[in-house]
């Protein structure tokens, strides 16, 4: 008897197992079906506003993991988890007439909102050695709490060392693996 239910309880945990090991590759699955949607909006938005799509990409994984109906804990809204300052700013630089904040719920204008955000970071920080990582730092934390961290930093290791935020140190540093590692990957071999 002890046989019979040692052979039910294992074949109830590889049943089990089998289980958690499908609900996880439907998870992965949905998350590469979120991304295949989120791409057309990522090449127009990253061609309209000059940002390398990877780097979008990138932003969007770490924001939201592809999700568009992501709200952040102050409000951001959407893919690129858009706070309404960015919005308004947004709307305001583009012209868009009628604009509400609701309408970052449309995952073509939240990228195009966080692109057009991003694109002025980079431009911000063009003469620096890596514009990208002062972006990133910018779009976590805003240009005020960068200009401070920025203030002695030769480099862009030098303002990642002086982030007093371990989480926007931390977004910074994902961020740019992501985006580096990916881009290298994409690389012909040579």
């Amino acid at each position: 008897m002890v046989g019979r239910s040692s052979r039910l309880a294992v074949g109830f945990l590889a049943v089990l197992a089998s289980g958690l090991a499908l609900v996880g590759a439907l998870r992965a699955g949905y998350g590469w079906l979120r991304r295949a949607a989120a791409e057309p909006h990522v090449r127009a938005a990253a061609e309209r506003h000059g940002v390398d799509p990877g780097l979008v990409r990138a932003v969007i994984w770490r924001e939201s993991r592809f999700r568009p109906r992501s709200r952040g804990a102050a409000g951001e809204r959407g893919l690129m988890q858009v706070t309404k300052a960015a919005a308004w700013e947004w709307a305001a630089a583009e012209g868009v007439a009628d604009f509400r904040f609701e309408m970052m719920d449309d995952p073509g204008l939240n990228v195009q909102a966080g692109a057009w955000y991003l694109a002025r970071g980079l431009d911000y920080w063009a003469d620096r050695d890596d514009p990208a990582a002062f972006a990133l730092a910018e779009y976590n934390a805003g240009r005020t709490r960068v200009l401070r961290w920025a203030e002695g930093a030769e480099s862009a290791a030098d303002l990642i060392e002086a982030i007093t935020y371990p989480g926007t140190r931390r977004y910074v540093r994902q961020v740019l693996r992501r985006w580096r590692g990916r881009a290298a990957l994409a690389r012909p071999p040579g």
